[in-house]
Order: C-alpha cells, then structure tokens, then sequence
C-alpha cells in the first residue's frame, strides 16, 4: 500500500500525487497530533450527541447510517479546522485546483458489531463517492482521516487499488478478494480519487472507530451541502479566506438583478474559478 510521513519524507506529496495516478489512493502519516486527535474525538462525540438529540435516533436509522455525522460545523467550529491542515491545501491545489470547494465533510463513530452482525448499509457496500469518469481528469478528490487507528478488526476502509477512473462498475467478486484495508496509525489521512471503488470495514473491535471523510471537488460541481445557506454569513466571515473559498462563499449563484449587478470584487461567483 503506498505509504509516506510528512516527518520523514520530504517528497511525501510528489509521491502522494504519483500514487493517486498509479493507484488511486495513498496514506499520509503524521500529519495530526495527538493533541488534535484527543480534541477531535471529544468534538466528534459532542456533535454526535447535539445530531441525535436535534433530529432524533429513529430519524437517524431510517437513513441508513451507521454513525455518519453530517453538518457538523453547524454544532462545533472546531471542525473548520480540518479545512486548515497545511497538508490538506497543499493536495487539494495539485489535484482539484486552488479554487476547489468542499463537497462534503462528514464524521463517523463506527460502531462495533459482534462477529458478521454488522448491518449492510451504502457506506459498507463497494462504491465511488463521483461516479463521472471524465478521461482522467481528476474532479474530485477524498481526504479520509484517521482519528482512531485504523485496523483490520476496528472497519478500516478497504479500498481496491487501480479501480479508479474505470467507467465500467467492476465485478463484486473480484472486488472483495482485491481490496487492501488501510490500515494506518492515528492522524494519518488517506487521500483517494473519488473514482476509486472503496467501502467501509466491519467494525469488531468492541470499540468505536472515529475518523472524519472530507470531498474536494472543482469549483463548478455542485456541493453534497450547501454550506453557505447552512451557516451564517458571520459565521463563515469569520473564517480565514482560503476556507472561505473551499465553503463555497465565492462561486454562490445571483438570484436577481441587484445580485449580479456588482463590482467584480464583490460578485458572488468570482472569475478564475475551476
């Protein structure tokens, strides 16, 4: 499985980059501390108990999830920190552009099942998270962090090396007897073409499994969320300017004449996007 440290390779993003190609995926190690990773999962668990208490457990169940946390800056900034992380930029301006918006970040508290008992849901089922194959053309790009360690008894994502960019659905069987679990020490990240066939682990640790998905994708795909209209504008003013831009703030669609008729600085859809 392509491995790199941020600690101890200083090529780790050309070889993360060439490994995206080859593959499609690769784990980067050593980017969170420990310090992170302890404030991480104390939010996570915050956030976890706000989404039940707002929407309601069986509101919850009926999406068929297993421990999926959507919208979760809207509980706790802490997360617009992940839109931060040097690392993460730094893969997002050589794979989706600098003016990539966020599609989606998503946290999970994968619950541990005993034995086979784990329910099959979307998540654990093989798929691809941007399902246009565009002639190589990277649009879309997942960054997967590891708040837990991941393993091969805790749902470690299992992922199946070269299946990305195929416009063909690849066979289930083959799939199953080709997938590597990424299995990878807490606070690395793995980065994968959203093309790549990938799904969830089974959980039998006894313990849950804490990591946070996030999507990138060119400007003009439309967004999982729409992050503008479900956080306040002073929330996301408040934000540095690049994660401005990666919430969607600056490619937002006029909806009448006083809207579009703006200088260029304050257009909501700024020129150079994609």
């Amino acid at each position: 499985m392509p491995r790199v440290s941020i600690n101890s390779n200083k090529h780790w993003l050309k070889q993360t980059l060439e490994a995206l190609k080859c593959v499609g995926y690769a784990i980067v190690e050593d980017v969170l501390d420990d310090y992170f990773l302890e404030a991480t999962r104390t939010a996570l668990y915050k956030v976890q108990e706000q989404i039940v208490s707002g929407i309601g457990a069986e509101c919850l169940n009926q999406a068929g999830e297993l421990g999926v946390l959507r919208f979760m800056t809207r509980y706790d900034s802490y997360f617009f920190r992940f839109l931060e992380v040097p690392a993460v930029l730094q893969i997002i301006d050589q794979t989706v552009s600098n003016t990539a918006i966020l599609h989606l970040q998503n946290g999970f508290i994968l619950p541990s099942f005993p034995g086979d008992r784990s329910p099959k849901v979307f998540q654990n089922q093989f798929h691809q998270d941007f399902r246009r194959v565009l002639n190589g053309y990277v649009a879309s790009i997942n960054i997967f962090f590891a708040i837990d360690e991941f393993t091969d008894n805790n749902g470690a994502t299992l992922v199946v090396p070269g299946s990305h960019q195929k416009l063909e659905s690849l066979d289930p069987e083959y799939m199953q007897e080709n997938a590597i679990a990424a299995v990878c020490p807490a606070g690395s990240m793995l980065v994968f073409d959203s093309t790549l066939w990938h799904a969830a682990g089974v959980n039998t640790s006894g313990q849950d499994r804490l990591a946070i998905n996030h999507q990138f994708t060119r400007s003009y795909f439309k967004q999982q969320v729409d992050y503008v209209r479900s956080l306040s504008s002073e929330v996301i003013m408040a934000q540095a300017p690049r994660t401005q831009q990666l919430l969607g703030y600056y490619t937002r669609l006029p909806c009448n004449p006083d809207e579009y008729y703006r200088p260029e600085s304050e257009r909501l859809y700024r020129s150079g996007q994609g």
